[in-house]
C-alpha cells in the first residue's frame, strides 16, 4: 500500500497516537486488536471493551473516556441500537470517537452527521468503507454572537415585537 492509500488499521492507530489516550474503550473485532495492541506498548492505559452484539449493556461507564474505537459491529446492530451506542458514548462524555462502518444501507452519512460525526476518510476496496470521527474539543465551532455580549440581543429592545 502507499501512503495515499493508507488502510483502515493504520488511519485508527494514528489516530491512537494523536490523542494518546489514557483511557481507550473498543468494540468490534479490528478495535479490539488495535486497543489490545495499544495496551501491550502503554500498559497505563485503562481498556475497555465493550460486547459488539450487545454494546449497550456496557453501559453506564464508570469513567470518561478518551478515545473509542467502533469497528464491525454497527453493521450487525438495530439502528436504533447503534445510534443508542454513538450517542451513550458522546453524552457520557467521551472525548473522541472513531467509528469504521462498512457502507451499508441502514447507515447514510446525515445518520452520522445529526450526531455530531464528521466524515474522515473513505476506503475503497473488496469492501468500501467509511470513517467517521467526532471530538468534543471542536464538536461545535465557536460563535462570534454566542456570548453574554450579544445574548439579550440589546440594541433591538423597543425596535421590533415578535
Amino acid at each position: 500500500m502507499t501512503a495515499s492509500n493508507p488502510r483502515p488499521e493504520e488511519v485508527l492507530s494514528g489516530l491512537m497516537n494523536a490523542c494518546n489516550p489514557a483511557t481507550l474503550l473498543v468494540c468490534g473485532d479490528r478495535a479490539r486488536m488495535l486497543g489490545q495492541s495499544w495496551q501491550k506498548a502503554h500498559s497505563e492505559t485503562v481498556l475497555v471493551e465493550l460486547d459488539a452484539e450487545n454494546p449497550n449493556d456496557g453501559f453506564p461507564l464508570s469513567h470518561s473516556i478518551d478515545l473509542a474505537l467502533i469497528t464491525d459491529s454497527l453493521e450487525s446492530l438495530p439502528q436504533g441500537e447503534g445510534s443508542l451506542l454513538l450517542g451513550q458514548l458522546r453524552n457520557f462524555g467521551t472525548h473522541q470517537i472513531a467509528v469504521l462502518v462498512a457502507d451499508p444501507e441502514s447507515w447514510r452519512f446525515s445518520d452520522f452527521l445529526g450526531l455530531g460525526f464528521k466524515r474522515l476518510q473513505r476506503f475503497d476496496g473488496n469492501q468500501p468503507q467509511t470513517l467517521y470521527v467526532y471530538n468534543i474539543a471542536n464538536y461545535n465551532h465557536k460563535r462570534d454572537w454566542n456570548n453574554a455580549r450579544y445574548w439579550a440581543n440589546p440594541e433591538m429592545w423597543d425596535k421590533a415585537r415578535w
